[in-house]
């Protein structure tokens, strides 16, 4: 009952890297459950800086019901500054707590699980709004650590995909994320010359940068039929959105934040926008046709972060890989 254990990141990333096929279905078991009603999932808070207008450290706390029946918080930073000394972004913690005691039971190194839920959660939104799993081209923009992850995905998954091609602001991430994808993923990859070329004919759009507010605001930059995954949700303008088919992880928490779904809601003063959620489009409630652009805004629910954290947790339990803190709790006694 008092154990506490702690799983680096390491241990994380490998056991990520034999799971992406199985986190995806984690995922998606876990949307279903939150459209159900078996979860918790409050707003998340950000922590900004007026020094630091672009960094904001983000707590997200929830708890999943069903067989995960685990509360927790991500503590997660973003620091963009930090990839000009190539830092990674992102800095997180994730702890999960004992649903019957509210002790906290495992901390994790959580920056891995945080890309790897996003990663899983993007893939099998692509798969669901396009309605299979193989794609001439898929376009990339952004080549951080979440847009390796999603890639990664992607082939965890077997899509078949012809061309992964890459625009970043900094040619030479697009250029190291291609090598990746050629060397590491086995799949071809190329460097594009202008967002444009990118997004032209592209089956799929993978928004995943660091923008904060719209830069694709041309209304011809998508094409009917087009999934776009809006993962860094800034990206796209409220007139775009407004245009096309939604679907959301979750609406009261998309629309937040000055996300491009909310900066829709803004300007049209309704949700009338939004086709519905990822969940509804899993369990067949919602049909998109092809008539418009689809795009998939995924905020990023806390009850994600523990569905794979408790997975990754357990795995690194019984497979020898996490370690436990002896006495890390000072009494567990009231009295005696």
């Amino acid at each position: 009952m008092f154990e506490f254990d702690v799983v680096g990141g390491t241990t994380a990333r490998k056991i990520i890297s034999e799971s992406r096929s199985e986190l995806v279905s984690v995922v998606r078991d876990a949307y279903l459950a939150h459209y159900r009603g078996d979860s918790v999932n409050p707003n998340s808070y950000f922590l900004r800086f007026p020094g630091k207008p672009n960094a904001r450290i983000i707590a997200l706390p929830a708890y999943l019901g069903g067989d995960t029946d685990v509360a927790g918080i991500k503590w997660i930073g973003s620091f963009p500054r930090n990839i000009q000394n190539n830092i990674p972004r992102a800095s997180a913690v994730l702890l999960l707590n004992d649903y019957a005691t509210g002790y906290p039971f495992a901390c994790l190194e959580a920056s891995q699980i945080s890309a790897a839920r996003t990663a899983a959660s993007a893939v099998l939104g692509a798969a669901r709004l396009l309605g299979r799993t193989e794609a001439e081209k898929i376009a990339v923009v952004g080549s951080g650590i979440i847009a390796r992850n999603i890639v990664e995905f992607f082939a965890a998954e077997s899509w078949s995909v012809g061309e992964f091609a890459l625009y970043d602001q900094v040619p030479d991430y697009a250029r190291s994320l291609a090598t990746h994808i050629r060397e590491g993923v086995g799949h071809t990859a190329s460097v594009s010359d202008s967002l444009s070329d990118a997004l032209k004919g592209a089956d799929v759009v993978v928004l995943a940068t660091t923008a904060g507010e719209p830069y694709i605001t041309d209304p011809d930059s998508f094409a009917p039929g087009q999934v776009v995954l809006n993962v860094s949700l800034r990206d796209v303008s409220a007139d775009i959105v407004l245009s096309s088919y939604n679907v959301l992880d979750d609406v009261d928490h998309c629309l937040t934040a000055q996300t491009s779904p909310h900066l829709a809601e803004l300007k049209s003063g309704n949700r009338d926008f939004v086709s519905g959620v990822l969940a509804q489009v899993i369990e067949g409630e919602v049909t998109l046709e092809a008539d418009r652009t689809r795009i998939f805004s995924p905020f990023g629910l806390g009850v994600l972060d523990l569905a794979v954290g408790a997975y990754v947790h357990r795995r690194a339990v019984e497979t020898g890989q996490a370690t436990s803190v002896a006495d890390f709790f000072g009494e567990t006694q009231r009295w005696g």
